[in-house]
């Protein structure tokens, strides 16, 4: 199905040709650099500071970014700024708390001359898609999946720093990235959806980071064979390959969808120009792609349904034992009980989001479903359009009362059942979903409270042939069905027109920003001194470390505009006494244990910062809530030790908020616990002049031992924003203006 190749490669006469070495000149005719330098500021070739075309959040993250855009001086947006409410959009959870947050965000709207969608009305990235996308357009968001290459717009998933930055007129700053062809071939069989494809490419680049922040663009001859609806469900999913951003080529059928829209201006042909070349390749067969499931705890653990129907046994052993040891033994995940008399039994069904709430998708499980029945037992199906305009779509064609007739519940537009804040299933229960993450507790259980359920991504196509055979595990390419002739999805924008505020260009500096009690400003962030000196108040050596473990997402989410609120949840579900741990760090001051410390290394008392620190092997996968770093910045936090980051947002996140991003040397061990301190002498000079070897020292309680720590690729901006402790104080400092 996919296949990589280690070797640069040239595009010819739309042919693969291999390279012998590599030619960052050819890089340049590629479709991503066509892009990336009309929107680059930077005078040198290797780095890239881009300018942004418009700006999307949601109400997880924008009541944080503008409180922080506020207390750095923002006057106005200078460019589209969208603040969707998606994500909490259920108000059920702490009173009125999030409600408060949707009225700030249209007071903020109208303040600074930004855009507003209210609850319900789109998820952020289907918004995005029908209002902001255009072709040779770039967006950048607050949310990891922020991906619209498939209409010819680049969409960056960053922290809400970065967003900040851009709403002071600053740019994004990365090291110019290295592309992937993805060179798509063949058609896909029908009952084979875009999320077969999606998790294949995930499982084939995921595991080694092939791809890690990298560009991937599609090209080939296969792109013509997918409508706009499959392109964009395959490219949303690009996000679990920790890839930095996508593109695709465009052609008549991305025409017709911005026509359909009512954008067609927005519409132009993006293609690599003739020998351009890629850093490596990877194709796919589409006409090969099988219908597949991904088991808990990622997107890349996928097997094919018919496999899995075929050792189901020996399968569910092998995932139970590694979810198992990931949960720590605070709860047991068994997937045994699920399989009867050699099948496999889910008890829930979702479709939900930026890629399964999608037209076609809801049509063709539509189709599946016609005339049949989820039954009365223990299974149940929810679908959720991921906007109005799509809810109107199929509502008026009738795809919604057929699934509704085979007993499905239709839902308004919401992300709730992606992170754990809505359609949470039973205990010990298997639940599929056409969703975009799979990780512990995204379904919402709690394994603390010894509750844990498991989340299988699949198509909607074999959910919906799942639905109609009761609940029992079921490949779409299984069954008969058809097809509809016409899956033309028949946009009507009127109701955005009714109901979001619309105020680009209508700044009005009289206006009221509208609080709630829940509402806080960020408390005063410490500057960097000349030395540091950290705890180890948590130590991970899982091979991955979420953002939903550094900050839980759900419940805690009604906590996101409060900081203090919010940090008391860090690490809630992974260690929960790392809380503890840095609050008496935090408040202890220069105490007698700090002062035995500094004593034993000859650190000086009057120079140093004093705060926590976390080691993890590879944190940072999954979401770009910035909570993950400023909760422990909240904490006094200091530093994040690691081998690598799990992506460049969450490293940003810690550089944002003036946590200092150290790796290991290669294959150093981190042979250190909680409670053990490391000390920097002289860190802030060193960063200053731009050193990216830091020697230390760790104090154990068996004495003191030297360690090499790395800092490298800090742009000058990063070094300042270090030493003035988060970007917040960078701006007051009087920086970046």
């Amino acid at each position: 199905m996919v296949t990589l190749s280690n070797h640069g490669a040239y595009l010819r006469g739309g042919k693969i040709v291999p390279a012998e070495a590599k030619d960052p000149a050819a890089r340049e005719k590629t479709i991503a650099y066509q892009m990336f330098r009309a929107h680059d500021k930077s005078t040198e070739p290797d780095k890239l500071r881009l300018k942004f075309d418009a700006l999307i959040s949601h109400d997880i993250t924008f009541v944080g970014i503008i409180q922080t855009a506020k207390a750095s001086g923002l006057k106005q947006f200078p460019v589209p700024y969208a603040m969707t409410n998606c994500h909490n959009s259920l108000c059920a959870v702490g009173g009125t708390i999030n409600e408060d947050d949707h009225a700030f965000g249209l007071s903020a709207a109208k303040k600074y001359g930004g855009i507003f969608v209210p609850p319900n009305q789109a998820v952020i990235h289907q918004y995005a898609r029908e209002r902001l996308a255009g072709c040779g357009k770039m967006i950048l968001g607050s949310d990891s999946h922020t991906r619209y290459g498939a209409y010819g717009c680049m969409g960056v998933g960053e922290g809400g720093g970065e967003l900040v930055k851009q709403l002071l007129e600053n740019t994004y700053d990365v090291a110019a990235p290295e592309v992937v062809m993805v060179y798509l071939e063949g058609a896909p069989r029908k009952g084979v959806g875009p999320q077969d494809v999606a998790i294949a490419l995930v499982a084939a680049t995921f595991p080694n980071g092939d791809v890690k922040n990298k560009v991937l663009e599609f090209v080939g001859p296969g792109v013509a064979n997918l409508s706009c609806d499959y392109r964009i469900g395959i490219d949303v999913m690009t996000t679990e390959t920790s890839c930095l951003t996508s593109i695709w080529q465009t052609d008549d059928k991305v025409k017709a969808y911005y026509e359909t829209i009512g954008r067609k201006e927005e519409f132009k042909v993006l293609a690599p120009e003739d020998g351009a070349y890629y850093d490596r390749v990877i194709t796919i067969d589409l006409s090969k792609v099988e219908n597949m499931i991904a088991l808990p705890f990622h997107p890349s653990i996928a097997y094919t349904i018919h496999d899995l129907q075929a050792r189901p046994h020996e399968i569910f052993a092998e995932v139970e034992a590694a979810c198992n040891k990931q949960l720590g033994g605070k709860v047991t995940m068994d997937l045994q009980h699920t399989i009867v008399d050699g099948k496999i039994h889910c008890d829930q069904g979702v479709i939900v989001g930026c890629s399964g709430g999608m037209y076609e998708n809801i049509m063709e499980a539509a189709a599946i479903l016609k005339d049949g029945s989820i039954g009365n037992g223990y299974f149940d199906m929810s679908v959720y359009p991921s906007s109005t305009p799509i809810s109107l779509a199929v509502t008026k064609n009738g795809a919604a009362a057929t699934l509704m007739e085979a007993g499905c519940v239709m839902k308004p537009a919401f992300c709730g059942p992606c992170f754990g804040a809505g359609d949470t299933p039973a205990n010990n229960t298997l639940s599929i979903r056409h969703a975009t993450r799979n990780f512990a507790n995204r379904e919402g259980s709690k394994p603390s409270n010894g509750q844990i359920a498991a989340v299988a991504l699949m198509d909607a196509r074999s959910i919906a042939a799942t639905a109609r055979n009761g609940g029992v595990l079921t490949a779409a390419t299984d069954i008969d069905y058809d097809v509809p002739e016409d899956l033309t999805y028949q946009f009507d924008g009127s109701v955005y027109e009714k109901r979001c505020y619309e105020g680009f260009g209508k700044a009005d500096p009289t206006a009221e920003l509208r609080y709630g009690p829940n509402i806080k400003d960020w408390p005063q962030m410490p500057k960097l001194q000349e030395d540091l000196l950290v705890k180890l108040c948590a130590v991970i050596h899982d091979p991955v470390t979420t953002t939903d473990e550094l900050i839980p997402s759900g419940e805690t989410s009604s906590y996101r505009s409060n900081p203090i609120g919010l940090s008391e949840f860090a690490l809630s579900r992974r260690e929960p006494e790392y809380v503890a741990r840095s609050k008496a760090v935090r408040d202890g001051g220069m105490n007698e244990e700090v002062k035995a410390v500094l004593a034993n290394v000859g650190g000086r008392e009057d120079t140093v910062s004093v705060g926590s620190c976390i080691y993890a092997n590879r944190p940072g996968d999954g979401s770009a809530r910035e909570q993950a770093a400023s909760c422990q910045k909240v904490l006094g936090g200091f530093a994040n030790i690691c081998r690598e980051y799990a992506t460049k947002r969450y490293r940003s996140n810690c550089i944002n908020w003036g946590l200092v991003p150290f790796t290991l040397p290669e294959g150093k061990e981190f042979a250190y616990d909680v409670g053990d301190w490391v000390y920097i002498p002289g860190i802030k000079t060193a960063i200053k002049e731009g050193k990216e070897e830091f020697a230390a020292k760790v104090i154990t309680k068996n004495g003191v031992e030297d360690i090499t720590l790395l800092c490298r690729g800090l742009t000058d901006n990063d070094k300042q924003i270090l030493q003035e402790g988060c970007l917040m104080n960078y701006y007051a400092a009087g920086y970046g203006k």
